[in-house]
């Protein structure tokens, strides 16, 4: 297994962390802030819909999933900067039984 060194680890740890809270944010924002602001956004429409109407019905729904998609590919190109490749961690456990 290779060996990190602490501060890379310690960047890498504050990158993610601060990637997975910035996307629990907008989660949040869109799911609760749009509820909590509906009255005022009223006005506000998104093909012909009330804003918050249609956050509620299926815009959250298509926000969570296109951060899931984001998540997968920025979290990849951490992986890559950092030195983590998923690929040699699984040819290096093949074949070792494990240990229980």
């Amino acid at each position: 297994m290779k060996r990190i060194d602490k501060k890379v680890a310690d960047a890498y740890f504050k990158t993610r962390t601060t990637l997975i809270m910035s996307f629990l944010g907008i989660g949040v924002i869109v799911s609760f802030g749009v509820v909590l602001f509906a009255e005022s956004l009223t006005e506000v429409t998104f093909i012909g819909i009330p804003i918050h109407y249609y956050m509620g019905a299926q815009g959250a729904i298509v926000t969570f999933i296109i951060l899931l998609f984001l998540n997968a590919i920025i979290s990849d190109r951490i992986d890559k900067k950092y030195g983590i490749d998923d690929s040699r961690n699984e040819t290096i456990g093949k074949g070792k039984p494990m240990d229980h």
